[in-house]
């Protein structure tokens, strides 16, 4: 895989993890120039739909929202059967690899990390997604020791619907919760439980539970307790013992009821070494009221609950009593009999005594509160800070500001509230709220001409909602990139508003037929060419010495009659007409002149190469001989093409070879 490019713009460098469903590389964005990380399933995972699924998941669990402390994803695509995630390349190393390297961790950086932590979970769930594998395996640090939470590739969205029963357990043996293990319903405490173990295991440098086989493990969350992170390292603060307990309770029920809860008393515990986190085993310090139907459930007892319940030696035991029971029925109730009897009096007993104060309450007092009444968290979502904290206060409970963020709600209002609105607490008790800071503004980022699902994930990371998308034929922009958006990139625009965009549909394709070029001048060629929305490409001159061809076609590249996208262009080649006697020059005819005149007038026309000789090239030719014969003696010739002018031999001069040629000189 290494070098291969995905969606023409991912090149692969480099392997850089694995894991159970699938491989990461280091790879280069070719488009945005960046480095960036690749998650590529497994081959043998592509054709399974149940794993495909879960892989798509993540990306678009993870794609919903944006967090500093959450790995960004970038894009998603699929090619030759490979699928893929792109997302931020996180230089570090997990937090697994950190824990061997450094175990124990101090206090310090164990709350340091686990507040970031917390605050990607709480970013999660608040999107309504569990993370269902929170491991130190999928925590990155970065070398700025910002931490990463990774791998959403199990979450789920945590709504009604789809929240379910499964028969699967999903997770990793040594950091799933009790609820996980049995396949029951899981939520965000599940997360909670998880993340838990992973504090226990920065503390002590072990997990809690351990075992040959995953099966093993799995039991042993569900059956036995953890010991006390303080037993294995006494100098521990007991705040961080206890939050620990206290997340990694096996009873969904005495666990933090949210992980915001558990980030406050991680942000306490940093500041404050000292401060007591309240244990799992004592009763919220808020009061539950219960009403008739709830106390009967509470008190009813199943005897095949506690028959499932028991050991096998104590099994037989239990069936002998309910033998004795079917056998004497007169002569007495059996032990469990008297039990319920004695609960469901109870039960009638503290009903009726219920029943009795309210009506004595309601008959002495009216309307007026009694002053040992507990109050109710009142009202004031949306409330002035000032005015909030008075309504508080007038109910003796005690106002707490947990800090200001940006949100949709004007500035300087309450938009949440810890423990709920109506909640019945003691007095004296904190009710804690956030302030809005109003609304945050962003600039819309610069993703002209990027790939709509990367423009898409960009929006999102950057806080923005994507509106509507619509296509338009553009004949520069690429087909599926943007065109533009509105508003505009570089505007300022509040944080979770809407952005749309517009994307390339490339340009509007029509077609039409070559035309026959055959015989046409070039210019004739272009004419009929941009009838057909057509255009002349490349023209190869061919030379020929037949005048009347003279800049005719005579061959084209695409056929006539072949059906062609509009815009095409069509080469072409054509005559040159070339003069065959182009350069040459008329010879002259120069016999009966002097040898010296002949060639004179010859080298005038431009001849180079003139030479003269008797008959029998006896001697020397001197100037004044007579010419009687040339060649060539007429037609047209290159300049530097020969003439020879021949002159009569001279009368005997005693020498019998004759006279030598002599060559001209001009």
């Amino acid at each position: 895989m290494i070098g291969r490019i995905l969606g023409n713009r991912y090149e692969l460098l480099e392997k850089i993890g694995e894991g159970g469903m699938a491989i990461v590389y280091k790879a280069k964005c070719t488009i945005l120039n960046r480095f960036v990380a690749v998650k590529i399933l497994k081959p043998e995972y592509s054709n399974n739909a149940d794993f495909m699924d879960k892989f798509q998941r993540e990306a678009l669990a993870t794609a919903s929202f944006s967090h500093n402390n959450i790995v960004s994803i970038y894009d998603v695509g699929s090619e030759d059967n490979i699928n893929y995630i792109v997302m931020e390349l996180v230089t570090g190393k997990t937090l697994k690899e950190y824990i061997r390297e450094n175990a124990p961790l101090d206090v310090e950086t164990t709350l340091k990390i686990s507040i970031q932590i917390a605050k990607a979970l709480e970013c999660a769930h608040k999107n309504k997604i569990i993370h269902r594998d929170i491991k130190p395996h999928n925590i990155l640090i970065t070398e700025e020791e910002i931490i990463k939470v990774t791998d959403f590739g199990i979450a789920k969205a945590a709504s009604a619907e789809t929240i379910t029963h499964t028969n699967k357990v999903i997770g990793s043996a040594h950091y799933f919760s009790p609820e996980q293990a049995k396949g029951k319903i899981v939520d965000n405490r599940t997360d909670i439980y998880s993340f838990g173990i992973v504090i226990y295991e920065m503390v002590t440098g072990r997990v809690p539970f351990d075992g040959e086989t995953a099966v093993a493990v799995a039991l042993k969350h569900i059956q036995e307790e953890i010991i006390p992170p303080i037993n294995l390292v006494p100098s521990l603060p007991r705040s961080i013992n206890n939050l620990i307990l206290k997340a990694t309770q096996k009873e969904v029920s005495k666990r933090y009821n949210n992980v915001t809860d558990m980030l406050i008393d991680l942000i306490r515990i940093e500041k404050n070494k000292g401060y007591i986190v309240t244990p799992a085993n004592v009763e919220n310090e808020y009061t539950t009221v219960m009403d008739a139907t709830q106390i009967q459930n509470t008190f009813h007892v199943d005897k095949k609950d506690i028959k499932s319940a028991l050991d096998e030696e104590d099994e037989e035991d239990f069936e002998e009593d309910e033998e004795d029971e079917e056998d004497d029925d007169n002569e007495g109730t059996s032990v469990w009999k008297k039990v319920l009897l004695i609960g469901g009096a109870l039960v009638i007993f503290i009903v009726l005594g219920v029943f009795a104060g309210n009506l004595i309450y309601n008959n002495t007092s009216g309307d007026k509160p009694s002053k040992n009444e507990n109050p109710k968290v009142p009202a004031i979502m949306g409330l002035k800070e000032a005015d909030a904290k008075a309504k508080v206060e007038e109910l003796e409970l005690t106002f707490v500001v947990l800090g200001k963020e940006k949100s949709d709600e004007p500035a300087g209002t309450v938009i949440a509230v810890f423990p709920n609105e109506g909640t019945e607490v003691k007095k004296k008790s904190e009710v804690r709220v956030r302030i809005s800071n109003g609304p945050e503004e962003r600039k819309v980022p610069e993703v002209l001409g990027l790939g709509k699902s990367v423009a898409q994930n960009q929006l999102v990371n950057e806080g923005f909602k994507v509106g509507t998308i619509t296509e338009e034929y553009d004949d520069e922009v690429p087909v599926d990139a943007v065109i533009s958006t509105d508003p505009a990139p570089g505007t300022m625009a509040k944080k979770g508003s809407t952005v749309n965009i517009v994307v390339s549909k490339g340009s509007k394709v029509n077609y039409s037929k070559a035309p026959d070029l055959t015989n046409k001048t070039l210019s004739e060629a272009e004419s009929i060419l941009a009838v057909s929305n057509l255009v002349l490409g490349n023209q190869s001159p061919v030379q020929t010495d037949d005048k009347s061809k003279d800049g005719k076609i005579f061959n084209q590249s695409i056929d006539k009659g072949t059906k062609v996208q509009e815009g095409t262009a069509i080469d072409v080649n054509y005559y040159q007409y070339v003069d065959p006697d182009a350069g040459k020059i008329e010879v002259k005819n120069v016999t009966g002149k002097t040898v010296a005149d002949a060639i004179s007038e010859l080298k005038a026309l431009g001849f180079t190469n003139v030479t003269a000789k008797y008959q029998s090239a006896s001697g020397s030719v001197i100037d004044s001989d007579i010419v009687i014969y040339q060649s060539p003696l007429s037609g047209k010739i290159n300049p530097e093409d020969p003439i020879t002018l021949t002159v009569k031999d001279p009368a005997p001069t005693g020498n019998p070879d004759g006279e030598e040629e002599k060559p001209s000189n001009p």
